[in-house]
């Protein structure tokens, strides 16, 4: 059992890999985090550092993205950012898988009335989308980096649900789930031990686009001014307080637009290299289509 798990650890992972969006998705995910570490420890400037003499610098040296209308370093914020983007992305992340499993675990597992209420409740909640739900909760709570983390979360836990809780119910009435009941399993570990491991490869493509739709909704509540706020760097009140200048200083307004672009994109496609290296069918679909097969000569 110890040399089995790692062993396929290893073997999912070489598959991810070897997948081009996998390796997509892991360098870009690798990189906002490493930049998120180093920025809590050092950036080229301070972030908010203002220095009148060094407004509107051009690419170069020592600003090498250039500064805004105050002198800051462009890019010290766009580090800085990274940590408050990572912190939204894994917190809403986090919600979303506690709640989602939640509510697809009771829509599935439990008894009939209980089942269509949570049907129901998943059903109303999910015809509101995730940004208008943010902007109502921060609209009555005040804009703060928690409000966009728990509105994003509760938003896309939802969606996570209603997905989860459809192949819950496929994989529920399989003969390994029957067999694990039958030999005295309870519920809890029928669901940790067969049900989650079988819908894993779905669940991770909703919770990667969740944690991409949460970079999304912190930079547009941000740009609206509902989410992070002034003092606190991110990406999303960069590209605010930059568009304004945007006919005359064009590119310093690319590069808040391209982190959050290429974040977004690598999140995107991490989660789906994920799903085809954990999903044993699309594994063995794509062996097989690497199989060579002679042609007939006619």
């Amino acid at each position: 059992m110890s040399t089995t798990r790692p062993a396929a650890r290893r073997a999912w992972l070489g598959r991810l890999w070897a997948l081009g969006t996998g390796r997509f998705g892991l360098v870009v995910v690798a990189v906002v985090v490493a930049t998120a570490i180093v920025a809590v420890f050092w950036t080229p400037f301070p972030p908010q550092q203002v220095d009148i003499a060094a407004r509107w610098s051009s690419p170069g040296w020592p600003h090498l993205l250039g500064t805004d209308d105050t002198g800051r370093d462009i890019l010290s914020l766009l580090m800085a950012g990274a940590r408050t983007t990572l912190m939204v992305s894994i917190g809403a992340g986090v919600v979303a898988t506690l709640l989602g499993i939640a509510l697809a675990a009771l829509g599935a597992l439990t008894t009939r009335w209980v089942r269509e209420t949570v049907a129901v409740l998943i059903d109303i909640l999910v015809a509101f989308p995730v940004l208008i739900i943010a902007m109502m909760i921060t609209a009555v709570w005040g804009g703060s980096l928690g409000v966009v983390i728990w509105a994003v979360g509760i938003g896309f836990g939802v969606n996570i649900a209603r997905v989860t809780r459809a192949e819950l119910r496929r994989v529920l009435h399989s003969e390994f789930v029957l067999a694990g009941r039958a030999s005295g399993l309870s519920p809890a570990q029928n669901l940790w031990r067969h049900l989650l491991p079988n819908v894993a490869p779905v669940f991770i493509v909703q919770l990667s686009w969740a944690m991409a739709v949460a970079v999304l909704a912190e930079a547009g509540l941000s740009y609206l001014g509902f989410g992070a706020p002034l003092t606190e760097p991110s990406w999303g009140v960069l590209l605010e307080q930059l568009q304004r200048y945007v006919s005359v200083y064009p590119l310093t307004v690319v590069w808040p637009g391209l982190a959050i672009t290429v974040t977004v994109l690598g999140l995107n496609l991490l989660g789906d290299g994920l799903r085809e290296a954990t999903d044993p069918t699309l594994s063995r679909r794509t062996a097989a289509s690497r199989v060579h097969v002679p042609e007939v000569v006619s």
